[in-house]
């Protein structure tokens, strides 16, 4: 019987940091406060128990600590792909430890975390997935990880030897097989009764009677309709409340649908947080783990995912100390998880974080070299899996980007879906405008240089075109010539360093002259800096100016770009075709590995070369045009930017984008599809609804593509069960001057201290969050209020929610991204506070859209959108029936206009801050 092996704990001092202060737990056990310079001393020449350094060192005043026994990093070692919180309550919540409720509780916890941690890794130490363990922990510690003696221990091999064929996860991973391809799909209807039986079918018998959750089933099960004409799919707007329940709503009809028709729906998000919810969501229909991986798929963009040739590159050679450990940890995960998501799935965002963002980014495909087929790692390929299991699934949880980029591509690597949901639907126009959009810059165009010559000095390890190409190609005369052709062509694009040529002509090396990319884009600057203020020249600030009229210069140099881009064009198109001939002219000889290769080829030339040369000729030829007759309709807004980062030119370019984005969303995703259900809790405007239902709907069907559409949507709208009335207040500040930004931080540090922390204060700019942020963290710290913050704290936004919402009494502070798709139910949020009224922002875009999109009410259109944005932060407040919440504008500005939009019934006050700050604690302290 083999003996248990024996814990070995790190003898050394636990730290817990606060805003300028720590608490320190001695190896004696005595605990002790101090500020950061006894606490910098206390620590000096050890290696603290700790949780996440970086945060540490930063709220401390510190450098970055050479050595630390970060409990992050077991937690990731010991339980690989579980979800956890980066800070001491965090992981208590993820062990189902007692929760610290003060600093020095967290201090005295942190030796039993670790404990906790180590005594699982004992205990699963025969899993096969720990069957390499102790080889990595024993290279990570060669490397300097302070935490291998005791994880060695724990696995009861103290002398294991280091092994870096440990991080070839891949040889354990299973491998895809392919099936038949699928049948094609029926077309039987789901009827509303039906979806209402579905729906009490997932809840049980013993779940809370919601009529308000079976009417939207109802409603819903009409986009699962037969198609009557080709273009015309049956087309859904629901609304749904806050607390409809809305999600099992639609898998309710959804599901019945794949199962009946033996389809897959997808169903598509803005935000990954949602993506994640849903998926959960899903565990009541399918409890069963193994079964819902079979029938339920995450699908992403291929940039999001692991690329085990990028994990076998990077740990190849012997890896810099700290990449050692953090490609540990990555090991360690990708034998646990559960689709290879690196972004928003059961990865750890604060791996990157505590190693640094080159430690995973260079992790997945972001550049689109992926060599398929012909990579050593293809049949365990994490991508390649989530495709296949997509094809078989019931339910798809998409995002909007891949779904509309996908569509723009034809159908993409999953084909077109026949029947699709659009969760967060009142973001189908963002969502459409960054799809179908096209940028002509500096840093697009030379992404298409490196994608095609690959790395040309320098570190980067792109691979170039003709690499991936090499096998495919041989030594076939007609291809080559066209890859040369190609290849040489794309030396008119700019050249690395390029940036700092912006506002000369210098070429890249001197015997070279200045490429016609490069050439274009100082004509674009010089014409950005002589139509915008004087004040942006110094610059510090971004800038924008309208196509025409155009200067003297732009025209040639618009000219010679296209002739470049012609000759780079036609030999990629020909290799393209030839390529693709081989198909056919080859089918009987090419192996099932080179028709792969081939045709992923063709998707990478035609994505990554030909769409993107064709919009910029489009583009281009708009410059050597005529200028548009002042006041007509145009179908694109173009215009030029010159982007600056600390007082340097950082890239510059031309613009184009739809005036209208839904019309190519219609065109490309819903016509094609047989039924689309597009739901959100915000698809109307609240204030239009109440005046006029009509135009309220109006609104929503031009804002979500419906409208352009042949057949009418169907309309429903399910309100919220929550008693808005009693739970909610609105608080307009009608003393705080806004361009104040003492008077500001002041109005936010009183109203958090008066809610006793769970607030969340909302940016329209990120310079005054900073502002704020430096003025208030240290006496909220010293209240016993962790403050938080986005472009402060070095945590990706779905790291800093989980946090918030794992600590009840953190405030956090964010911009646009932390308004929508956060989700923290309970006490977590309990108040809200807007800086200023969220505007939209006055660019030349949004001029012309108000203008041409606004129905001749530029204003409307400009209060529609700051109405929407109110609403949905508003949204953030009250997640369950039992939740209390207060929403506090610190603009007195705020027209009465905009706060019609909130949900009815819920009480709207101007008043002082002093009667502000009270009013909050005294409704907050209610019951």
């Amino acid at each position: 019987m083999a003996t248990a092996p024996r814990l070995l704990l790190p003898d050394v001092p636990s730290l817990v940091a606060g805003f300028g202060r720590a608490v320190l737990l001695t190896t004696d056990g005595e605990i002790e406060l101090l500020d950061t310079q006894a606490a910098a001393s206390a620590v000096r020449d050890t290696a603290p128990l700790l949780v996440h350094a970086p945060a540490t060192a930063r709220r401390l005043g510190l450098p970055d600590f050479d050595a630390a026994h970060d409990l992050l990093e077991l937690f990731a070692f010991c339980r690989p792909a579980e979800p956890c919180a980066p800070t001491p309550r965090g992981l208590a919540l993820a062990l189902d430890l007692p929760q610290p409720s003060d600093e020095e509780a967290a201090v005295a916890l942190l030796p039993d975390i670790a404990t906790n941690l180590l005594q699982h890794l004992a205990d699963t130490r025969d899993a096969p997935r720990n069957r390499d363990a102790a080889a990595l922990a024993a290279r990570m510690g060669e490397a300097g990880w302070p935490w291998a003696p005791s994880v060695l221990a724990a696995l009861g091999d103290p002398k294991a030897r280091p092994d870096a064929r440990a991080y070839k996860v891949w040889r354990r991973l299973p491998e895809w097989e392919d099936n038949a391809p699928p049948t094609p799909p029926a077309s039987f209807p789901v009827e509303p009764a039906e979806a209402r039986r579905r729906l009490a079918e997932i809840l049980g018998p013993g779940a809370e009677q919601r009529p308000q959750q079976a009417d939207y089933a109802s409603a819903a099960a009409g986009a699962f309709q037969p198609r009557a004409y080709p273009g015309a799919p049956a087309v859904v707007l629901a609304e749904a409340g806050t607390g409809t329940g809305k999600t099992l709503g639609y898998v309710a009809p959804a599901s019945l649908w794949a199962e009946k028709n033996g389809a897959p729906v997808w169903i598509s998000t803005f935000t990954r947080n949602l993506q994640r919810q849903i998926d959960q969501e899903t565990a009541r229909l399918f409890p069963d783990p193994e079964e819902r991986r079979r029938r339920v798929v995450l699908r992403k963009g291929r940039e999001n995912y692991l690329c085990l040739l990028n994990l076998d590159d990077l740990t190849a050679a012997i890896p810099a100390p700290h990449l050692a450990v953090a490609l540990g940890l990555v090991a360690r995960w990708a034998l646990a998880t559960r689709d290879g998501d690196l972004l928003g799935g059961d990865f750890p965002g604060w791996i990157a974080e505590l190693f640094g963002p080159s430690a995973v980014l260079p992790l997945a495909d972001r550049r689109g070299e992926c060599i398929h087929s012909a990579c050593p790692h293809y049949k365990a390929c994490f991508v390649e899996h989530s495709i296949r299991r997509a094809k078989t699934a019931e339910i798809v949880v998409a995002n909007h980007a891949l779904v509309m980029v996908q569509a723009a591509l034809g159908g993409g690597e999953d084909g077109p879906p026949l029947r699709l949901v659009f969760d967060e639907g009142h973001h189908l126009f963002d969502a459409a405008d960054s799809a179908f959009s096209a940028d002509l810059s500096g840093a697009e165009m030379a992404e298409m240089r490196r994608w095609l010559l690959g790395a040309e000095g320098g570190r980067s390890r792109a691979r170039g075109l003709r690499r991936r190409l090499e096998e495919l190609i041989g030594d076939r005369p007609d291809l080559n010539a066209q890859l040369d052709a190609a290849l040489q062509a794309a030396r008119a694009l700019p050249v690395h360093g390029w940036p700092s040529r912006l506002g000369g002509s210098t070429p890249a090396r001197p015997d070279e002259t200045p490429n016609a990319g490069e050439t274009f884009l100082r004509a674009v600057r010089e014409q950005v800096l002589a139509r915008t203020q004087d004040s942006r020249d110094a610059g510090l600030y971004d800038s924008e100016c309208d196509l025409f009229p155009v200067t003297e210069a732009l025209p040639p140099a618009a000219e010679a770009l296209a002739r470049a881009l012609s000759r780079l064009e036609e030999p990629a198109r020909a290799l393209r075709d030839r390529l693709a001939a081989r198909l056919e002219d080859e089918a009987e000889e090419l192996e099932v590995g080179d028709r792969i290769r081939i045709e992923a080829a063709c998707r990478a030339l035609e994505r990554r070369v030909l769409m993107p040369c064709q919009a910029w000729q489009g583009m281009l030829a708009a410059i050597q045009g005529d200028a548009p007759e002042p006041g007509m309709r145009p179908t694109f807004v173009d215009w030029l930017s010159l982007e600056r980062r600390g007082g340097s030119d950082t890239d510059a370019g031309m613009h184009r984008h739809h005036l209208d984005p839904t019309e190519p969303f219609a065109r490309a995703v819903a016509a094609p599809a047989h039924g689309v259900l597009i739901t959100s809790a915000t698809l109307r405007d609240e204030a239009e609804a109440d005046d006029d239902p009509e135009t309220a709907w109006h609104e929503a069907e031009a804002r979500t593509g419906a409208s352009h559409l042949p057949i009418p949507a169907i309309r429903a709208a399910v309100p919220s069960p929550f008693d808005y009335a009693s739970r909610t207040r609105c608080l307009v500040v009608t003393d705080v001057a806004r361009d104040n930004p003492g008077q500001i931080a002041a109005a936010f540090q009183a109203l958090f201290l008066a809610a006793g922390g769970g607030g969340l204060g909302l940016f329209t700019a990120i310079r005054r969050l900073r502002e704020v942020h430096a003025r208030i963290a240290g006496p909220l710290e010293q209240a016993g209020i962790p403050l938080y913050a986005q472009h402060v704290d070095a945590m990706d936004n779905a790291t800093l929610v989980d946090v918030f919402r794992a600590e009840e009494h953190a405030c956090l502070l964010g911009t646009d991204a932390m308004r929508d798709g956060v989700d923290v139910p309970g006490r977590a949020l309990r108040l809200l506070v807007f800086d200023r009224v969220p505007w939209p922002r006055p660019t030349i875009l949004h001029r012309e859209r108000r203008l041409h999109l606004s129905g001749g009410r530029p204003k409307d259109y400009d209060d529609r959108v700051a109405r929407h944005r109110l609403r949905q932060a508003f949204g953030r407040l009250i997640r369950r029936a039992d939740d209390k919440g207060v929403f506090v504008m610190l603009d007195a500005r705020c027209p009465s206009r905009l706060l019609h939009g909130l949900p009815p019934g819920v009480l709207i006050r101007r008043l002082g801050l002093a009667q502000a700050v009270a009013e909050t604690r005294a409704f907050l302290a209610e019951p």
